[in-house]
C-alpha cells in the first residue's frame, strides 16, 4: 500500500484541474498538469492566504487567483511575482487507480528553509 492518505480516484482529477483535500490536517491541492502528470502542493499561496486549488493550471504551474502568482508543480518555486517564497510539494503516489498523498514527505524541504 502507498504511504500517506488516499485522497481520491485518479479519474476525479480532470485535465488541467486542481482539487483541495485535507491530509493530516494540511490543505493540499492535487493538480493534474497539462502533460497529465499529478502533483500535490500546499493549497495556500505563500504570498497571501488564498486557496491555490481555486486557481488555474497552465503547463506545469498553478496560478493563484489572488494576485496571479504561479508556482511550479515539481519544485514549488514561484514563477511569477508577487510571491517570492515556494509552497511545499508533497509525495504523491498512484496505486490501484487511487491517488495517495503523504504530507510527512515534503519533496522540496531544502528550498523551504532558505
Amino acid at each position: 500500500m502507498a504511504a500517506g492518505q488516499r485522497v481520491c480516484a485518479v479519474a476525479e482529477i480532470g485535465a488541467e484541474e486542481a482539487k483541495r483535500f485535507t491530509v493530516g490536517g494540511i490543505d493540499v491541492a492535487v493538480v493534474r498538469a497539462s502533460d497529465g502528470s499529478l502533483h500535490a502542493v500546499n493549497d495556500i499561496c505563500s504570498h497571501e492566504e488564498v486557496s491555490l486549488s481555486d486557481g488555474f493550471v497552465e503547463g506545469c504551474a498553478l496560478e493563484c487567483i489572488g494576485h496571479g502568482s504561479a508556482f511550479d508543480l515539481v519544485t514549488g518555486a514561484p514563477n511569477v511575482l508577487p510571491a517570492t517564497a515556494p509552497v511545499a510539494v508533497y509525495a504523491l503516489a498512484v496505486e490501484d487507480d487511487s491517488v495517495w498523498v503523504d504530507t510527512a514527505t515534503v519533496l522540496n524541504s531544502a528550498s523551504l528553509n532558505s
